[in-house]
């Protein structure tokens, strides 16, 4: 920069400082104005548009895939893409260290190297045109994040095209920039076909990526819905030897703890004198020595984090006398005179609470299973006469009812369901309309068949 040049630069800037605004107040108010709307925005996009509740952190889920925040995800896409090319792709050290290292050098050292006292943009083209490649791979990067490098069936073709936009043609582009950053129109051509092709390939890339079903994750985020979720864990994996309501005292009908001994968890001893944390800590470990299998994945078994906790929070506010429990939303819907109650919406979560923890896969139940609506009609042992439709001797009634099944010998082949309590008198007339009806699936089927 010659003496001129510097000389009208400073005149300039003394120009501009003469009519320019003070840092106090003007810029300050400026940068609070600004700061403030960014707080609206904020506000409203929470408040409005919010985001998807996710399930507690489990450090046992092995399944589970960790990925960084959104303003690092095409950094984090650049190192799997690195990892692709040959010879090179595995030498890591050269993507966490040396490749970020250099990037920073260069941004460092292009006002070094472009030292053109003009600020307007027709004549800053070389940093103009590092950042204008720089960006749109970094949006393309953080576009393509969930894309594969390869496919399920093993193709690399979209791997092989996401290395190709990211890291081969930025490489080439920036490569040429410098080598000839006195062609202003070479270097504009070079910035405009980097930039479509990248595009152009990330944009197939994306056409060719077969779409992924969202997997809908339920977070209960409501104290009611907390316990309700807790009420139907507890009922899968608890009532089997606690009871629905956890007063069992001596266990029925549970194959190798046949009548053991056990405090109910519902009494003043236990919920008194243990903490939420020892109660989920008690479920996830279980106790081996007592018959009780852990539950928790750190520990084997199949329930997270977040669902131990709703079982607890549904054993306090139902049990525990100091805590004040909301009003829970009806198991099923009341039956009118007449009304046929259905599989859908009456038997289901009836089946859920009181029946799924031993009549499911694993369990000693005859291979009466009760999983699914086909299930409760189709297995078990005596599967021709567990329901049949319109006949009161269903083994399934019979039981509900508290009259177990006897052979020709008189020896009981079926117990009394479920073992440790018999169903309410309520919930014993749903069963009994929905057999002698035909067992309907749908609502809809339930209302042809009900009468005025």
């Amino acid at each position: 920069m010659n003496d001129e040049t510097k000389k009208q630069i400073n005149e300039r800037y003394e120009r501009k400082l003469e009519k320019g605004e003070r840092f106090w107040p003007d810029t300050i108010f400026k940068d609070v104005v600004m700061s403030l709307g960014i707080f609206v925005l904020l506000l409203l996009l929470a408040t409005f548009v919010g985001i998807p509740a996710e399930a507690k952190a489990d450090p046992s889920d092995t399944s589970y895939i960790p990925r960084p925040e959104w303003y690092f995800l095409f950094l984090f896409k650049f190192l799997a893409l690195y990892g692709q090319l040959p010879l090179i792709g595995k030498i890591e050290w050269l993507a966490t260290v040396l490749v970020p290292t250099i990037a920073l050098g260069v941004l460092t050292l292009i006002p070094f190297i472009e030292k053109s006292p003009h600020r307007h943009y027709g004549k800053r083209i070389l940093p103009i045109s590092i950042m204008i490649v720089m960006v749109v791979g970094i949006v393309l990067l953080t576009l393509t994040s969930e894309v594969p490098t390869v496919a399920e069936d093993g193709s690399t073709l979209l791997g092989t095209l996401q290395t190709i936009s990211g890291i081969v043609i930025p490489t080439i582009a920036y490569l040429l920039l410098f080598a000839f950053k006195n062609n202003t129109r070479f270097m504009l051509w070079t910035t405009g076909l980097a930039a479509v092709s990248m595009i152009f390939l990330s944009g197939t890339v994306l056409a060719l990526t077969p779409e992924k079903e969202a997997e809908e994750v339920e977070v209960a985020t409501t104290l009611t819905e907390q316990i309700t979720a807790g009420q139907d864990l507890y009922s899968i994996h608890c009532t089997e030897c606690h009871g629905d309501d956890g007063s069992v005292a001596i266990i029925e009908g549970v194959e190798g703890l046949e009548g053991e001994k056990i405090t109910p968890i519902n009494s003043r001893d236990v919920l008194y004198t243990i903490t939420d944390a020892s109660m989920v800590e008690l479920i996830s470990y279980g106790r081996p020595n007592a018959g009780m299998p852990p539950y928790g994945k750190t520990y084997g078994g199949e329930l997270s984090k977040s669902e131990i906790d709703y079982i607890t929070i549904f054993m306090r506010y139902s049990w525990d006398d100091r805590f004040e429990a909301p009003v829970l939303p009806e198991l099923f819907p009341p039956l009118a005179d007449g009304e046929v109650p259905s599989y859908d919406v009456h038997i289901q979560p009836i089946v859920k609470r009181y029946c799924i923890s031993c009549h499911r896969p694993g369990k000693d139940n005859n291979n009466y299973l009760m999983t699914t609506y086909e299930e409760i009609l189709t297995t078990g042992d005596h599967a021709e006469f567990n329901v049949i439709a319109g006949n009161e001797t269903s083994y399934l009634l019979q039981t509900i009812q508290g009259q177990p099944i006897l052979d020709e010998n008189g020896e009981e082949i079926i117990s009394i369901m479920p073992p440790s309590r018999l169903l309410n008198e309520n919930v014993v007339d749903v069963f009994m309309r929905w057999i002698m009806n035909g067992m309907p699936q749908t609502a809809a089927d339930a209302a042809a068949l009900s009468t005025p």
